[in-house]
């Protein structure tokens, strides 16, 4: 009762397309099976293969971690990059993502929430906030702030949500997709 996904280091395989290799996407199916959700922490060259495999097994909950660790720290260069694969998954309604791991993903000493507000605006709004959750990435964001500086952070990156918005950024999409009992 207390498992509730499954989330391995997809960013280590030096392969791009790992996840369409066929055993991999019987291992997909097993966990969908198993009805928990699959956090999927890759690199920007690795979306295109989670787009694939969320087109190919739509019954299981994919949580794309790091919002796929777009380089922030390129700015527009980065944004750029990202942007293309990004809008592709988040047409996959079996998707939410998560608004974590930005600072890391910034320059490290040097960041401002200038910096990270073009890509949690995007996010919004391709995703929508039904289908994004708020994660400190805690303790990997040590690396470049606190968790009081990540959450303020996010806060003021964001556009302008409504309450019910926020709460679902803030909470309840991560409990909907991790089928929580609050």
């Amino acid at each position: 009762d207390l498992l509730v996904g499954v989330r391995p280091q997809l960013q280590a395989e030096t392969d791009p397309g790992y996840l369409d290799r066929p055993p991999v996407r019987r291992g997909l199916r097993t966990i969908a099976d198993a009805g928990l959700a699959f956090d999927v922490v890759c690199r920007v060259d690795q979306l295109p293969a989670v787009t694939r495999a969320a087109r190919e097994v739509p019954e299981l909950r994919f949580v794309l971690d790091h919002l796929g660790k777009p380089q922030i720290r390129d700015g527009a260069d980065g944004l750029a990059a990202w942007s293309g694969p990004i809008g592709t998954l988040a047409a996959c309604p079996n998707v939410t993502a998560k608004l974590s791991g930005l600072v890391t993903e910034a320059d490290r000493d040097r960041w401002r929430v200038a910096d990270l507000r073009p890509f949690v605006t995007e996010a919004v709004g391709r995703f929508g906030p039904d289908r994004l959750m708020f994660g400190s990435d805690w303790p990997v964001c040590r690396l470049a702030a606190d968790y009081r500086s990540v959450l303020s952070a996010l806060v003021e990156a964001l556009p302008a949500l409504t309450a019910r918005e926020r709460s679902a950024v803030f909470g309840e999409t991560a409990v909907r997709t991790y089928r929580l009992r609050p």
